[in-house]
């Protein structure tokens, strides 16, 4: 019989119980997410002790040996993929925690360094990060954030949850005008316009569309 999982969307570090296998997992970029994994994983007989953006702790309650293929297909029918490749992991945990820190922020200060937040969760240097992300995905790591930001910024500009001002600030940028540059670059239209379309246009792109 499973246990019942712990399920977050926190980026801290947190090493699996002894005995567990880290699963980890692509296309996970949402609360919801979680659920349908923890979910899926649970309804193999497994025993589900963390499910996290990104990631699951497993075990078999038996001890016995863990069935990979059927992981496999049934993350694949739910839209996840198993990733094995270490350079495939690699980047997408970068991109997790980009999401994760983006879209969830914890309490507390609001993070501004990257660069730095990366290397300290990776334990890479930051050059060889940004090489391995350019060369797999075709853009840089700074210009994935900025997508992810504005994204952000469209879902709380469009529902009128914080005044621009409020909003920049909010996603560390440095003045208004900043985030207005960045955001028309990405949508064509300023904040102000954007706004002015009204909810029924405000459609937000979902975030695996975006990674």
């Amino acid at each position: 019989m499973t246990h019942p999982m712990k399920a977050d969307v926190s980026i801290a570090h947190v090493l699996p119980p002894p005995g567990s296998h880290r699963l980890l997992i692509k296309n996970m970029v949402c609360p919801q997410c979680i659920r349908v994994v923890g979910e899926d994983l649970a309804a193999l007989g497994l025993q589900v002790h963390r499910v996290a953006l990104g990631e699951a702790d497993i075990s078999m309650p038996d001890g016995t040996s863990l069935d990979w293929a059927a992981i496999r297909r049934r993350l694949h029918d739910a839209g996840f993929e198993l990733l094995e490749d270490a350079r495939d992991q690699l980047v997408d945990r970068i991109k997790t925690l980009l999401v994760a820190l983006i879209h969830y922020p914890p309490p507390g200060p609001r993070l501004l360094n990257y660069s730095d937040y990366l290397v300290e969760h990776l334990g890479k240097d930051y050059h060889y990060l940004s090489h391995l992300f350019s060369a797999a995905e075709g853009l840089t790591i700074e210009k994935f954030i900025i997508r992810q930001k504005v994204e952000r910024a469209k879902e709380l500009i469009g529902y009128d949850e914080l005044p621009i001002a409020g909003v920049a600030e909010l996603l560390g940028y440095s003045s208004p005008a900043h985030l207005s540059r960045q955001f028309r670059q990405v949508t064509g239209l300023t904040p102000t316009e954007f706004q002015r379309l009204g909810p029924a246009s405000h459609a937000r792109r979902s975030l695996d569309s975006l990674i």
